[in-house]
């Protein structure tokens, strides 16, 4: 079992910026690509990014340019750096791993 925890989740104003980490309860990362998901309200989840277990990352073109994904392989952390957040980034933002899921960290982005 895998266990995903996000955290870094909060209220910002449009321009600024947050970090998301999700942290991993066992070494996963040069495994497979752990990806980045939002849902905000009643839309459908969303494919965000990823990272490969190369190091490569890939963007929706919705954020391409504005978000960036790292991971730091010691700390068993994946980060997603989001910046230049506008209201439309407002969801929960999930990490996923195979069929393995964190809880959310909610992002709100005030105009």
């Amino acid at each position: 079992q895998v266990q995903l925890v996000e955290s870094g989740g909060g209220l910002v104003q449009a321009g600024g910026s947050l970090r998301l980490s999700c942290v991993a309860s066992i070494d996963i990362f040069r495994v497979k690509a752990l990806e980045w998901y939002r849902q905000a309200p009643g839309k459908q989840r969303e494919l965000v990014g990823a990272i490969a277990s190369d190091g490569s990352t890939n963007y929706a073109e919705s954020v391409k340019g504005r978000f960036a994904i790292s991971r730091d392989t010691a700390k068993k952390t994946v980060y997603l750096q989001m910046n230049i957040l506008k209201p439309e980034d407002t969801a929960v933002y999930f990490c996923k791993w195979f069929g393995f899921w964190g809880q959310g960290t909610q992002v709100t982005v005030s105009s």
